[in-house]
């Protein structure tokens, strides 16, 4: 699968360290030790409607990962993956009378779009679940061939992964099993199915069904792959056993990041899958998440489709710490539109306070643990400057510019 147009990043002077970053699993910020090269799996779309504000804000949060890392000196390894095949998407085109194929394919082009405007740096590989049935049937067949996972006896073909095989299930999570039952009912799972051995048991393959499209999966019968397993497929294959960062959405921690880690440390024999475990805030409107299912989303594309700039938006969700649920308001958008006004001026400036300070200050917020929040303000302070002439540094305006583009993403 295609992934979007990317651009250049500037490269910025000194020595810059690997960013801290909040791990969902220790529950602690802890410092990111990646080798030469960085590893980071983000899960992306399901591409049965447009980009909201929700998925732009997790995207921004993990781009300001891989700009910080390549500003540390690494080489990105960064993979997402689109589920081009599941019940939503099937649901939405059953809904609207449409093929899921062509509405797949025009939500995720619609998205490449998004991200681009955005300046999100696009992934090294973007896949889809549906290329990637091959190797998913594979890991199935040698997770049933394992013990690791089991075949319901009611004829319908659907092969269920045993939570059993993961003496550590809930690590990542630090739930209770009783909140697992609860998130796994509210977010695709099916802990109430007759037959399984475990309520948390996640489905592995869904066997076919009149009317629902399937693929041939050899040994396991017609059907189509579970949500976790797609996942866990696409990361081990473009990535390794192991990976540096794997991230996405709170809403994602369980029992999707749960499931697919653990899927991924029965099949390797190693563990942890990631060495942190990341996850982004949500975005809400009038008090609520922003959601699908509650109708209440603020799509990107319309934002754009209306003539507002996209720096303007990617301040505006920067303007949380990420890992806060926050509110998107007209008032957010309308100081992350003068914020990019005033920044624009202050690079135009003829001189400001010193560069190298700015870059410093800038890196140290951003290190820790993605502190956005308090690198517009160390930026802000410099643009009040160098719009009060104050400062004597030719070279800063030009530095401050690069700065925000390499670091934040903000093209001013």
């Amino acid at each position: 699968m295609d992934t979007w147009t990317g651009h250049d990043v500037p490269t910025l002077p000194g020595e810059a360290p690997a960013p801290r970053l909040y791990d969902s699993a220790r529950r602690e910020i802890a410092s990111t030790a990646p080798g030469s090269t960085a590893t980071m799996y983000v899960c992306g779309i399901t591409p049965y409607d447009a980009t909201h504000l929700g998925h732009a804000a997790t995207m921004i949060t993990f781009d300001l990962v891989n700009r910080l890392w390549r500003d540390a000196g690494h080489d990105v390894n960064y993979v997402q993956n689109v589920t081009d095949i599941d019940d939503p998407l099937l649901e939405r085109a059953e809904r609207d009378g449409e093929d899921w194929i062509v509405l797949g394919m025009r939500e995720t082009a619609l998205f490449r779009e998004d991200m681009e405007a955005l300046r999100i740096i696009p992934p090294a590989h973007y896949v889809g679940a549906v290329e990637s049935i091959p190797a998913i049937v594979e890991h199935v067949l040698e997770l049933l061939a394992s013990g690791a996972a089991y075949t319901l006896d009611d004829g319908t073909g659907d092969v269920y992964y045993s939570i059993a095989a993961a003496p550590r299930f809930g690590y990542e999570s630090n739930l209770s099993r009783d909140e697992m039952r609860v998130l796994s009912a509210e977010r695709g799972g099916d802990p109430d199915r007759a037959g399984k051995r475990d309520p948390l048991d996640p489905l592995l393959w869904r066997g076919a069904r009149d009317g629902e499209p399937a693929w041939e999966g050899g040994d396991l019968g017609p059907g189509r792959p579970g949500w976790h397993i797609e996942c866990t497929t696409i990361a081990l294959g473009r990535l390794g056993d192991t990976i540096d960062v794997q991230g996405g959405g709170s809403d994602l921690l369980y029992p999707h990041h749960e499931c697919s880690a653990a899927h991924a440390e029965t099949l390797t024999g190693r563990a942890p899958f990631a060495a942190h475990y990341v996850h982004a805030g949500m975005i809400g409107l009038e008090g609520e998440k922003m959601s699908k299912s509650k109708g209440n989303l603020v799509f990107v594309s319309r934002l754009r489709a209306d003539g507002v700039d996209p720096m303007a938006v990617r301040l505006g969700l920067l303007a949380g710490h990420y890992r806060s649920d926050r509110e998107w308001t007209d008032d957010v958008l309308k100081t992350g539109e003068e914020r990019l006004a005033r920044w624009r001026s202050a690079a135009a400036a003829p001189a400001g306070p010193s560069g190298e300070g700015l870059l410093s200050a800038v890196r140290e917020a951003l290190r820790n643990d993605l502190d956005a929040p308090a690198a517009l303000a160390v930026v802000d302070a410099w643009a009040e400057a160098a719009l009060s002439n104050a400062g004597d540094d030719d070279q800063a305006p030009a530095l401050m510019a690069r700065t925000v583009d390499a670091l934040l993403g903000i093209r001013l």
